[in-house]
């Protein structure tokens, strides 16, 4: 892995991916629900709400723009669906699931059923048919050609269809005998996607995965250690999801960027999923990932202090999310910047040389998506609107005449 500083992606002022659906947009999408629409007619008010929300994101001067998720339902969409040895039960039984794994936890704590879910139940390729690929064409339409590789492509977290699962319920055992098996099939099929999206123009990648947050969370390491079906221990799996990721980069060009997002989930009605600081995970984390870029929650006391941050390499870019998408109150510019200077001087404890040398690799950001699934979410639209100003107005004063 190369230890030169990307930049630009990621630029001073980013956002995690999804936005505020426009109400047209969810009343149409209530339709199809119905029936009244099909999934084709919906199409061109899909375009039209994304046409929008891209000249907002530019207008408010967030380069790295995303079609805001709007052709999901939610934000991992349906990549692992649309893998051949993939199949989705509609009505998977509770006893599938580790109970403990937060966003789990949460389902049962509201009387939930986790929904539909994905399994493996024959070997795992590629189709050759691009998940991601129409939304980036179209993307592309929407921005000058000097800025096509600035827009962000959100990816489902390559272990998200896994840590769910109690042992022995993520695949097949008659086609996988164990997870490495099943972890180097399902990296070939994101290398794949990743090269069809590479040869298209994208450059700008950001894997989001509350699942390696969940690694911070003492009551999921509790229950982790008690479940006797477990043959690994929590450290072991930790370490084969990063093998994971760093395999489905593996063999990228040198200029294609990538960064995860890791937050305690972002459920309906503001609802998270964990706590707990990255104290745990921070070495790994920020030293083995092959990724350049990590987008950190960092909104409330739940996600810890700033000390993780002296584990981060001098060459790797940190955004720190610290504006809520779950709470009204309007952050204060003043508060956001003491907290980046804050951050900057953690940093210059550990592998930075100074507040200045850390400031260079920082930039901001909400702590998750305005809208991770379809609806449900606390703010409307001209609020996200008046956040997302608020972080380039900290971004301008902070870094002069940067994106």
């Amino acid at each position: 892995m190369s230890t030169k500083q990307h930049r630009q992606p990621p630029f001073r002022a980013e956002h995690i991916g999804s936005l505020r659906r426009p109400e047209f947009l969810l009343e149409k999408r209530r339709e199809v629900e119905a029936g009244k629409l099909s999934e084709q007619e919906l199409i061109p008010y899909e375009d039209k709400a994304i046409k929008e929300i891209v000249q907002t994101q530019l207008d408010l001067g967030f380069p790295a723009v995303t079609d805001g998720e709007f052709r999901r339902i939610s934000f991992w969409g349906t990549f692992f669906n649309e893998l051949d040895g993939m199949v989705e039960i509609q009505e998977p039984s509770i006893d599938m699931f580790r109970l403990y794994v937060p966003d789990i936890a949460s389902f049962v704590d509201f009387k939930l059923n986790p929904g539909a879910t994905v399994v493996c139940n024959g070997k795992i390729k590629h189709t050759g048919k691009s998940t991601y690929l129409p939304a980036f064409e179209f993307l592309k339409k929407t921005v000058k050609p000097e800025e096509v590789g600035n827009i962000k492509i959100t990816m489902a977290a390559p272990n998200w269809y896994h840590l769910r699962y109690r042992t022995g319920n993520a695949f097949d055992k008659n086609v996988y005998s164990n997870d490495a098996e099943y972890f180097a099939d399902l990296a070939k099929a994101y290398r794949d996607e990743l090269k069809m999206l590479y040869d298209a123009g994208a450059r700008n990648i950001q894997f989001d995965d509350p699942n390696l947050a969940y690694f911070c969370s003492e009551k999921m390491l509790a229950g982790w250690k008690e479940d006797k079906l477990n043959t690994v221990s929590s450290e072991d799996m930790l370490d084969s999801y990063i093998k994971l990721y760093n395999d489905c980069m593996s063999g990228a060009p040198a200029d294609m960027h990538f960064g995860v997002h890791l937050c305690r989930g972002n459920f309906i009605n503001a609802h998270h999923f964990s706590e707990g600081g990255y104290d745990r995970i921070a070495s790994k984390l920020f030293t083995e990932l092959n990724t350049v870029t990590y987008y950190l929650e960092y909104d409330t006391p739940r996600a810890g202090s700033f000390e993780p941050l002296k584990e981060l390499p001098a060459h790797k870019n940190l955004i720190l999310g610290v504006v809520s998408t779950k709470l009204h109150d309007v952050e204060d510019k003043e508060e956001i910047k003491k907290k980046i200077h804050d951050a900057a001087d953690t940093m210059a404890q550990g592998k930075f040389e100074s507040r200045e040398a850390a400031l260079k690799n920082l930039g901001i950001s909400p702590q998750c998506g305005f809208s991770t699934h379809v609806e449900g979410y606390p703010l409307s639209h001209d609020e996200m609107k008046v956040k997302m100003n608020k972080i380039k107005e900290a971004c301008n004063d902070l870094w002069p005449g940067e994106m």
